[in-house]
């Protein structure tokens, strides 16, 4: 199948990128946080805790509702669709919502059992799971900078292991810690196989694929997560303990409800974050975000829990922020070889006498170099009207030369970033 994707502006995009990087750190580091704090102070349900995590879906109503009221008044003489979302993405949407539900159990009986940063370590194993499956599934390129960031993240998670050792909480026998410890690797490999297949689905769909149904895919994403994990509830008789629970809460009752919403509106941040940045970048730069956040949830357990904060934990964070940045500076040195190459894409386009005409390109072409010839033409269109590339100030300037560069910044024309539709 085809991809189409609608063209996405370099600041729009940024910007999307910049708010989902901050929904998914906070949903990354609040989320076990809040999960964790559920579970010290009496919660124990552990089918309501994996229902929190998606149960807030309907938050993605209000912005799909007023960007349809936005759509309608647009064009009001033409039938707004509620969904943009096709049958077939639907499907697909609800089996990966399936899928999902059943991971938010494994972790949520991962985070019962476990102390924070015993579960946090093992699911910063997901960056390792995320890169095989990326490279399985949507072909995911690896270069040094990339390689090196997973070598890092992996091994700075690694090395917390040597820090594990005597942290089965009280009370718990071993049977039920090795349990909870297999049940979060699980989740670790499973959440490492949805990221690159959200990746996919936005790569393979026929429909032009926006931010719009991208929230779209992720509600129906989190309905049927939630559907999963409500059924398990019914079962396990969840809902007519919970009133029970919350009169027995630590922290009283009204502050296990606070707590309860407050967790449900977190973890919406951490999904809407993840697809997001894959929409915006890729499922491996989702998960190396995951990753990299692991210390800072690590420390935050410190702060809030008390937790010890060993000497091997500061080595992982240093670690996991070398990591990060290898990977950062990998991305920016890929974006730069792409405009790059962009632009020598632009020039030979123009280095075409069919685009300029042929009386008017062999006219310059005969006494002067190409390259002269190319920028002189560009020059005669940008001065008759519009054309239809961007121009950086380095490529008009290339071979013009003093009166000439100045007439065509004389002429109206912005030298150092000109756009101008196709003649």
């Amino acid at each position: 199948m085809e991809t189409e994707q609608i063209p996405k502006k370099p600041s729009v995009s940024k910007a999307l990128l910049v708010l989902n990087c901050v929904l998914l750190a906070i949903g990354t580091c609040g989320g076990p946080l809040l999960m964790r704090l559920y579970f010290l102070h009496g919660g124990n349900r552990v089918w309501f805790s994996s229902w929190l995590a998606t149960g807030a879906w309907p938050i993605f109503l209000f912005p799909l509702t007023v960007a349809y009221f936005q759509r309608h008044l647009a064009e009001p003489t033409k039938p707004t669709k509620i969904f943009l979302m096709k049958p077939p993405l639907f499907l697909v949407s609800a089996v990966i919502g399936l899928i999902t539900g059943v991971d938010n159990y494994l972790y949520a009986y991962g985070v019962a059992r476990l102390p924070v940063s015993t579960s946090s370590l093992i699911v910063a194993s997901q960056l390792a799971f995320t890169a095989v499956f990326a490279y399985l599934l949507v072909k995911q390129k690896f270069d040094y900078y990339s390689m090196n960031a997973v070598f890092l993240l992996t091994f700075a998670a690694g090395i917390l292991a040597l820090n594990t050792s005597g942290d089965r909480p009280a009370g718990e026998s071993s049977k039920e810690y090795i349990f909870g410890f297999l049940t979060t690797i699980g989740a670790a490999v499973l959440y490492g196989f949805i990221l690159p297949l959200m990746e996919l689905v936005n790569k393979k769909t026929k429909q032009n694929v926006d931010y719009l149904l991208v929230m779209e895919i992720q509600m129906v994403i989190c309905l049927f997560a939630t559907i999963f994990c409500t059924i398990g509830m019914i079962v396990n008789n969840d809902f007519k303990v919970i009133p029970r629970e919350s009169r027995d809460f630590g922290l009283g009752e009204t502050k296990y409800y606070v707590v309860v919403v407050i967790t449900g509106i977190v973890w919406q941040g951490y999904f809407m974050g993840a697809i997001g940045v894959i929409f915006c970048s890729s499922s491996l730069s989702s998960a190396v975000l995951i990753t990299v956040l692991l210390p800072v949830t690590e420390v935050l357990a410190v702060f809030f829990y008390k937790e010890k904060f060993e000497t091997i934990k500061g080595v992982s964070l240093a670690l996991s922020l070398w990591g990060f940045i290898s990977y950062y500076y990998g991305e920016k040195k890929k974006m730069k070889k792409l405009e790059d190459k962009a632009i020598e894409t632009e020039l030979s386009q123009l280095a075409d006498p069919g685009i300029f005409g042929t009386e008017e390109y062999s006219s310059t072409v005969e006494s002067e170099s190409e390259s002269e010839s190319v920028a002189r033409c560009v020059c005669r269109r940008l001065q008759a009207g519009p054309g239809f590339v961007t121009c950086k100030r380095s490529i008009l300037s290339m071979s013009l030369k003093g009166e000439e560069r100045r007439g065509v910044e004389s002429s109206g024309v912005e030298t150092e970033e000109t756009e101008f539709g196709k003649v």
